[in-house]
């Protein structure tokens, strides 16, 4: 484990830390983004999108995410945090901002499906470059700031933030969404911009400068072979388990555009219920993160395969409920062992690190979700499933 008394970072001044403004950050572009996720099914519909043109949009947000979130970490180690997570959520406001508008006026016009596809997949992948550097160097800030043994307990503080989002989007959806399809969009597409007045009120005005001679981060560091593992196979997960739910509903469960809206936004309200319940545990616990990935992994897995086996919604829910309280024991805990396993000057190149195995689950999750789907509804999650029991149970070599 690193040695974080020996910084070779300075900090111009020290004040005291408060994690709320990041907390808030976090809850309102969560409650944007999975807001969009519970409606990607029934939008699809309306605009003659297929499954995989929806899998693709939501991957070129991940690919943004892959190619920009090491570059923003390494950058904010050296430019400081405050800048670097303003400029990275400004660019998110405008181009989520734009993406709503589009596809509002894509469902309103009729616009050809091609069209339609195209406009999804530029405005997810800007919207993706921008917002790469805000949790990267949200992490990152953490770390600066919070002891070694603090940092679980801390990150599952955002971790729950994310959560409400998780609840209050996609319920707000379900309500919404079966009488219009463009009035969650807009309304989501302010909270970001709201995120961003609050941040540059508060966030601390400290600037970290790492030496020019440091060695960065390489993507091959020993040190996070076992945090990026997780890290992807993590968000390999629940990108699948985001995209693929509305056409389950839709499918296997055999709803109607506006029934199965609301029964997306009722189970990623309940992940989101089970996520907060599990990370006040992760605070109350205070056991080591390789532990809370190991459980958390194996009680994901369990409720995947539940999924896998659901005939009805209220099954379906269940299931997802465990994912999600399994998941909110992994997402924290990976985040503080990268965090502890690295020098201080080196937060920002790690935190990116994690971030863009996390986005390249993004990227591959949607795309092998949506082509195994069509093979058979379920076995999407099954396959996260059998990967999440195995990340939960390996161990990188020493």
């Amino acid at each position: 484990m690193a040695n974080i008394a020996n910084s070779n970072v300075v900090p111009d001044e020290a004040p005291t830390f408060n994690i709320k403004p990041l907390m808030f950050e976090t809850f309102v572009c969560t409650m944007a983004v999975m807001a969009f996720s519970a409606l990607a099914g029934p939008v699809a519909r309306v605009t003659g999108l297929e499954a995989w043109q929806i899998g693709t949009a939501m991957t070129a947000a991940g690919l943004a995410w892959v190619l920009m979130a090491r570059f923003w970490g390494r950058l904010s180690d050296k430019r400081g945090r405050r800048p670097i997570i303003l400029f990275g959520l400004s660019g998110f406001v405008i181009s989520y901002a734009s993406l709503a508008l589009f596809i509002d006026f894509a469902m309103q016009a009729a616009v050809a499906p091609i069209i339609t596809f195209i406009g999804l997949v530029v405005g997810r992948g800007i919207a993706g470059v921008f917002y790469a550097a805000v949790p990267a160097t949200s992490a990152a800030l953490i770390a600066d700031h919070v002891p070694p043994k603090q940092r679980t307990a801390a990150m599952a503080g955002i971790g729950a933030a994310s959560a409400a989002g998780m609840v209050i989007g996609p319920g707000f959806v379900g309500l919404i969404g079966a009488y219009s399809l463009s009035i969650p969009l807009y309304f989501t597409a302010i909270l970001p911009a709201i995120a961003l007045l609050a941040l540059w009120r508060v966030l601390p005005k400290v600037k970290l400068h790492a030496k020019p001679d440091m060695q960065s981060v390489s993507l091959t560091d020993k040190r996070l072979r076992r945090p990026v593992a997780v890290a992807f196979v993590a968000a390999f997960s629940v990108s699948i388990a985001q995209v693929i739910v509305g056409f389950f509903i839709l499918d296997r469960l055999q709803l109607d555009t506006s029934t199965a809206a609301r029964s997306a936004g009722i189970a990623l309200a309940v992940v989101g219920i089970a996520l907060i319940v599990a990370q006040v545990a992760v605070q109350k616990l205070m056991w080591q993160p390789q532990r809370f990935i190991l459980f958390g992994g194996l009680i994901a897995a369990a409720g995947f395969i539940v999924v896998y086996f659901s005939l009805s919604s209220v099954i379906l829910w269940i299931g997802y409920g465990l994912a999600g309280f399994g998941m909110g024991w992994v997402y924290p805990s990976l985040s503080a062992l990268a965090a502890n396993s690295v020098e201080a000057h080196e937060q920002g190149a790690a935190a990116g690190t994690v971030s863009s195995a996390q986005g390249l689950g993004i990227v591959v999750g949607p795309i092998v979700g949506t082509a195994i789907y069509g093979l058979d509804y379920g076995l999407p999650f099954a396959l996260i499933a059998a990967m999440l029991i195995l990340a939960a149970i390996w161990r990188s070599p020493k």
